[in-house]
């Protein structure tokens, strides 16, 4: 120790390592820079630690200062640099991900979510666009750069599906702000920010509805369906004459039915509007349910015959219409038949129809002031329907038995 002194160190220009002794050096760097670093081993690893530049406030006595207390936590094995990189983590704020708020938001979102799938269409999209480019990073940094490197490859070949991906990332960036991780305006917002990157997806965008069968035909399929045998075959059919969504009739439980009444129940937990909904069953309807089989133990109205207690699977329908060479069609183009053939063929108002839909009333005050739900209209508009519907082949039976597989 004491080998360099305050003339010295004023002195030196040349790059190099200037030893003071006990392992404390001067390090001149490129452009006569200088700072001071201390050399030392500890389990059998050799290390060298930098205290700083060399300025008024940090010259030869307090670097010796600081490299005495640094040595006397040596000898009793403790790391230096581990010991300071372990204290800049400490005080860091965590970083959290884009993955992490979007999988939180999916688990705070499952709740408000009637359909199934919405999880995972939801995390299938944003693994597969979203997260290849900003998963990992941290929320908090996002920019619109991020968010329009995802939707640019997409935005014109997959319209539909770049909308819903970046409406996704939008709520979760919201989300990241209401938790206070990041600051400043949401860059997946569209107008006043995407728009001015992206194609309008009006132009763009080739809307493709569900595949319905014209209300001329319908008849014509109802017959063809109440020839085939089975479960599903009952199901689709008593979709089409309630008007039900795939989900809402599969997810049928004898709780919810009152035959004696003709009357189902769909809780709220089941409708997408998540409001209770009265559907008046028509004659054929309750005749149908009054055919089907039960199974104890099970509430099911409509039991998969491939999983004991449980119902249809989502593809039962779609499996039915392929059976029937009918591969243009989907189940829920049906809603569409019936809207429209209420129509152009009945005189019922718009509102009695969208009830029987379960549509939710989008208009804020109408909705406030709309107590009812227009069943004993909706009846009537169901058994119509329903004798639309029918075969009218004289003395055919509405109902085709199950039989056993």
């Amino acid at each position: 120790m004491g080998k360099l002194s305050a003339k010295r160190i004023k002195g030196l220009t040349e790059k190099g390592r200037y030893g003071d002794g006990d392992n404390l050096y001067l390090c001149v760097g490129g452009g006569g820079r200088k700072s001071w670093s201390l050399l030392y081993t500890i389990a059998g690893r050799n290390r060298q630690m930098g205290l700083g530049p060399l300025d008024e406030d940090f010259g030869l006595v307090e670097a010796r200062d600081r490299a005495a207390e640094l040595r006397k936590l040596i000898r009793r094995g403790v790391d230096p640099l581990e010991e300071r990189r372990a204290e800049k983590q400490k005080a860091a704020p965590a970083v959290v991900t884009f993955r992490e708020v979007a999988e939180d938001c999916i688990a705070a979102l499952v709740p408000e979510w009637t359909n199934g799938k919405s999880e995972g269409q939801w995390r299938q999209s944003l693994t597969t666009y979203a997260y290849p480019v900003m998963g990992d990073m941290d929320v908090s940094t996002i920019t619109t750069d991020e968010v329009y490197r995802v939707l640019e490859p997409i935005w014109a070949t997959k319209p539909e599906t770049a909308g819903r991906v970046r409406a996704r990332i939008e709520k979760v960036l919201n989300r990241a702000t209401a938790r206070k991780l990041r600051t400043g305006d949401n860059p997946a917002r569209l107008k006043g920010n995407l728009d001015h990157l992206l194609a309008k997806q009006s132009k763009v965008k080739r809307v493709k509805s569900h595949a319905a069968l014209p209300y001329a035909d319908v008849s014509g399929f109802m017959s063809d369906l109440r020839k085939r045998e089975g479960v599903a075959a009952r199901a689709f059919e008593f979709a089409i004459l309630t008007a039900a969504r795939t989900s809402e009739a599969l997810g049928a439980t004898w709780a919810e039915i009152d035959l004696d009444a003709a009357t189902w129940t769909i809780t709220a937990d089941r409708m997408k509007a998540r409001r209770d909904h009265r559907v008046p069953l028509s004659e054929p309807a309750v005749a149908l349910l009054r055919s089907l089989p039960r199974q104890d133990g099970c509430d099911y109205v409509f039991i998969s015959p491939m999983a004991k207690g449980k119902p249809l699977s989502n593809m039962a329908l779609l499996s039915t219409l392929k059976r029937m060479d009918r591969d243009d069609l989907t189940a829920h183009g049906f809603r569409s038949t019936f809207r429209d053939w209420a129509a152009e063929t009945t005189a019922y108002p718009d509102a009695v129809v969208e009830m029987a839909l379960a549509h939710a009333i989008s208009n804020a005050v109408e909705a406030a002031y709309r107590r009812g739900d227009l069943f004993e209209k909706r009846k009537r508009l169901m058994g119509e329907w329903a004798s639309y519907c029918a075969d009218r082949v004289a003395g055919k039976d509405c109902v085709v038995p199950i039989r056993a597989a």
